[in-house]
């Protein structure tokens, strides 16, 4: 394969920068204007139904256009697949802990996990405190496994069940969980993006996760009282409602907090650093077993049998793992608590994550990402205009490359000296990569985190967008703190 020259490489964390000097900011920004023209267009026409497959089909259109780009400054279409092929392998461990969560949410379906959770939740958690609830619980977990994805596959889909329950809107409860699950994901030692920001900035951990609360607690306590207001706007009647839901979950499962144990266990492995693919394909598993101990009526039902064998009992469990289950009820607000979808379930949000990293490959191959950040980083001559061309540089990031390891690794390597420059320790800029580039990935619905939570959570990105205010405030927090010299450490400061 032979390149134009005017191409470099920089590997990064395993990650490649490419620089085409021959292509100029506008070229850049084609790609980036035609794929929201079309989106926008596409959403209009579609409406919520726009992520079944037309989405997806705009955003190979996206990459076409940036290969047009591409092509006429001399980038070969060989160069644009290789870096196609790198940005799909990158999210192969990702696709396949999707899955695997399609996989857990059917065993624990089953087996009465989730109907416990709901069970126990509906009788602890009132409508008032519920959202609060959500958030502080999230945060809890997130931080002792490091991974917000976690925390949605677990504890965040029993909230969700018990909020729509409980009448909540699914917006205001995934917001609630995904604003407490990036508090953890921010602030866990554990967590790969809280390594990689200081790594790209040059700083360490320890030093990072402290400066980072500077701007990261202040913005938890708002978010706090958000959930607190919010909360007392939700009505707290339906109490014969509840009961009656209570009496029809313990018509369907046998109850017991037995079935606890498995989440418990998933949860302690991820916090002794087992593999989140491990640790979930353990958690199917049991739940799997569990179903056959606990809920053997349930599992016959599912394979359509009256009396539970051996084969049936294979089929049963097969089914809650690959495909649409329904657990039957008379009760209309439990029938869809009542249904997991599987692994078949998460292959719309696969699809939209393929397609997304086609053309964040093809923007990438082209120079385009390489030249949008040097642009923002010329832009600013000021120590505000500097950390304001990292949010902005970080956040269309994750709008054009369409993941977030990509929206702190580019950005921290093209700043760090910049920063230098300024005479501003590097914490300053791993910190406002973690505020801009780790929170907002979830905000997108073609990034693979929105793709990932909202397939996980059964909730559209544009429903909890609003409501996951800790990720959308945290730029704001940081820019904030920017414009007033707000714990802004200089290279020579010993503070």
């Amino acid at each position: 394969m032979q390149d134009n020259k005017s191409l470099s490489e920089i590997e990064i964390e395993n990650q490649k920068i490419i620089q085409n000097k021959e292509l100029s900011i506008w070229e850049a920004l084609i790609p980036v204007f035609a794929l929201i023209g079309m989106l926008a267009y596409n959403v209009y026409v579609f409406g919520d139904d726009a992520l079944s497959g037309s989405n997806q089909f705009i955003l190979l259109l996206g990459g076409a256009v940036a290969a047009i780009v591409g092509f006429k400054n001399k980038v070969s279409y060989e160069r644009m697949i290789e870096e196609v092929a790198e940005n799909i392998k990158s999210t192969a461990g990702a696709i396949l802990i999707l899955l695997m969560v399609g996989a857990l949410a059917g065993t624990w379906l089953v087996s009465g996990i989730i109907p416990s959770m709901i069970y126990y939740g509906l009788q602890i958690l009132n409508p008032t405190i519920f959202l609060v609830a959500c958030l502080i619980i999230c945060a809890v977990i997130s931080v002792a496994t490091g991974s917000s994805w976690t925390t949605s596959a677990t504890v965040g889909i029993a909230l969700i069940g018990i909020g729509e329950a409980l009448g909540i809107s699914l917006g205001m409860t995934a917001g609630a969980v995904l604003s407490g699950a990036y508090f953890g994901d921010k602030m866990s030692p554990m967590s790969d993006t809280t390594n990689l920001a200081p790594a790209m900035a040059g700083t360490d951990l320890f030093t990072h996760i402290r400066y980072m609360a500077y701007t990261t607690v202040p913005t938890f306590i708002v978010t706090i009282i958000f959930f607190i207001i919010l909360g007392f706007t939700q009505t707290t009647t339906g109490d014969a409602n509840t009961q009656q839901m209570l009496s029809d979950i313990n018509k369907a499962f046998n109850i017991t907090p037995w079935l606890f144990l498995v989440p418990v266990l998933v949860v302690v492995l991820i916090i002794k650093k087992t593999p989140p693919l491990i640790a979930l394909l353990a958690g199917t598993i049991l739940g799997g077993a569990f179903a056959l101990i606990f809920q053997p009526h349930v599992v016959a039902q599912v394979s359509g049998v009256e009396k539970l064998s051996f084969e049936s009992a294979y089929k049963g469990i097969m089914q809650a793992i690959t495909v649409e289950t329904s657990v039957a009820t008379d009760n209309e607000v439990l029938k869809d608590l009542f249904t997991a979808g599987g692994m078949k379930k998460m292959l719309g949000t696969v699809w939209l994550i393929l397609l997304a990293m086609v053309f964040g490959g093809v923007m990438d191959a082209i120079g385009a990402l390489a030249k949008i950040s040097s642009f923002m980083l010329s832009l600013f001559d000021s120590v505000f205009g500097l950390f304001a061309s990292t949010v902005a540089t970080c956040i269309g990031l994750n709008f054009t490359a369409s993941d977030q390891y990509l929206a702190i690794v580019v950005p921290g390597k093209m700043y760090a000296q910049a920063y230098k420059d300024k005479g501003l320790a590097p914490e300053n800029l791993s910190r406002t990569l973690e505020d801009s580039g780790t929170v907002t990935s979830v905000l997108i619905p073609w990034n693979t985190c929105g793709a990932y939570h909202s397939g996980v959570l059964g909730v559209p990105v544009i429903d909890y967008a609003f409501y996951a205010m800790f990720n959308w405030l945290s730029p704001f927090t940081t820019l904030l703190f920017a414009a007033f010299r707000i714990k802004i450490k200089q290279l020579a400061s010993k503070e």
